[in-house]
């Protein structure tokens, strides 16, 4: 396709509600329904095309997936991407594009409250809306160094690695994790200790399977991450909602309302999703609690990498001297989401019982992803990467604070957090939550609502909101706009 006629499409509009890879997806359909495009003709490589517009890569691979996934193009490798041959567009029959300016309309929209979609199937969701939480910055992750020991390993790759992958990891990645772990989060642990899994879920429920029976009662942060009481209360344990003050977890409210629960799912770097920290004399209590009554605590280090006052804090692990602390980590807040890896650390004590479930109801992780996240390691990309984005994040977290406050000040109050990936803007007002989270959904963007993690707790209405993403101050100022228009 010439650039003659990529001009003559209808132009990106960067204050449209659309996002970018729809309007692109909308440009190609525009051009097959009026002949400008070609069946078998190719369509411009998503480098170049992204160059042109002077956007990211990874937007017009989206456009393209979108129509590869509608039957409008092909991949045919190094021949690139084609109109599908055959394809007799009825420019009637295509729906016309819309006007890059108009908003999406309401019957596309998804309802985080109600769980039920009326987007046409057909239609996917965009890979990143703005605000999404736990997205790491993803146009400033090192994807030459990655692509470089991603064809590695795949040039490397013998018979042996074709098999089944081994259940409890790879042994190159759980070495690389424990080695990580002790230098930076003061966990010392041994290989075996180490456990891949495919992400948060899948170890909190090894952890279940391993250790928790139906009906045993668990301590959760109230407020807290949902999908662990979800997953907990799927397995049949019985939820103990412990209020959350600036402190972190009340351990003395826990000690009244549930003193011999089996279990405590905490996030004590940053309480998710208030972002507090728990305190040290509540990780003693926490602890003595624990070795006393012989239970179980889960630690949710999600994201305790990133602290912008002071230094990381040590894990809850590193205090650990009864062994009664699992730690979970994960590499979808650090690499990217799509990577579908994490680890537990599990007591020396427990390693033959976990080793025992997960050979019953693991199938391993692929071996291919393993290696080259053992080698992104090995070879201290992961502790640069690390290091880069705490400085990164610090930036945008300003960045995103003061752009949206300025908008916004009067309507509502942004609290940067010291850590974490997210700020928490509370609303003045009798203003609901929820409902604008809703309405942030309609209008393309993520809106997380503080009433959607609260059991018993109570809280002022606030929105999550992930700044990870937001790079300049134009754009947290034009987001803040369309959040203003929805108040």
């Amino acid at each position: 396709m010439k650039k003659s006629d990529m001009h003559a499409l209808p132009p990106l509009d960067p204050g449209a509600a659309e996002p970018f890879y729809r309007q692109i997806y909308l440009r190609f359909r525009h051009a097959i329904a009026e002949g400008l495009l070609k069946p078998g003709e190719r369509i411009p490589a998503a480098r170049t095309l992204a160059e042109e517009l002077g956007l990211a890569r990874g937007t017009v691979e989206a456009a393209y997936a979108l129509l590869n996934a509608e039957g409008y193009v092909e991949t045919r490798g190094q021949a690139g991407t084609v109109v599908t041959p055959g394809l007799k567009p009825d420019s009637a029959a295509l729906p016309a594009a819309r006007p890059a300016s108009s908003r999406p309309a309401a019957s596309n929209a998804v309802s985080r409250n109600t769980g039920t979609s009326t987007k046409p199937a057909s239609i996917l969701l965009p890979p990143l809306r703005p605000f999404q939480l736990g997205v790491p910055a993803l146009d400033a992750f090192p994807r030459k160094i990655w692509a470089r020991l991603a064809a590695r390993a795949v040039r490397a790759t013998q018979i042996p690695d074709m098999m089944y992958p081994q259940v409890f990891g790879q042994q190159a990645l759980r070495v690389q994790i424990a080695r990580y772990l002790q230098l930076s989060r003061g966990i010392v642990c041994a290989p075996e200790q180490v456990f891949v899994t495919s992400g948060y879920r899948d170890s909190l429920a090894l952890v279940a399977r391993a250790l928790l029976n139906s009906g045993d009662q668990v301590w959760i942060e109230d407020p807290c991450y949902q999908p662990s009481a979800d997953l907990l209360h799927m397995a049949g344990m019985r939820l103990a909602p412990i209020p959350v003050d600036g402190e972190g977890l009340q351990v003395g409210q826990g000690l009244q309302l549930a003193p011999r629960a089996r279990a405590a799912v905490v996030t004590p770097a940053h309480q998710s999703p208030l972002c507090v920290s728990l305190s040290l004399p509540r990780r003693m209590a926490l602890l003595d609690w624990a070795a006393r009554n012989r239970s179980w605590i889960v630690e949710d280090d999600y994201d305790g990498e990133y602290r912008y006052v002071g230094r990381p804090l040590p894990a809850l692990k590193s205090l650990d001297r009864a062994d009664r602390v699992l730690y979970s980590g994960t590499f979808s807040k650090v690499l990217f989401p799509a990577i579908q890896l994490a680890y537990l650390v599990v007591p020396l004590s427990q390693v033959t019982r976990f080793e025992e479930v997960r050979r019953a109801f693991g199938t391993g992780q692929p071996a291919l992803m393993q290696s080259i996240v053992s080698e992104f390691m090995a070879e201290g990309h992961f502790a640069r990467h690390i290091h880069r984005m705490r400085k990164l994040y610090a930036e945008r977290r300003e960045i995103a604070a003061d752009g949206l406050g300025a908008v916004l000040g009067k309507q509502v109050q942004i609290e940067a957090q010291p850590g974490g990936m997210h700020l928490i803007m509370r609303l003045r007002g009798r203003r609901s939550d929820r409902a604008l989270a809703a309405r942030m959904h309609e209008d393309g963007m993520y809106g997380h609502s503080m009433a959607q993690r609260l059991h018993q707790a109570a809280q002022p209405p606030a929105l999550l909101l992930g700044f990870t993403n937001i790079d300049t101050a134009r754009k947290a100022q034009e987001l803040g706009k369309r959040l203003l228009a929805l108040l």
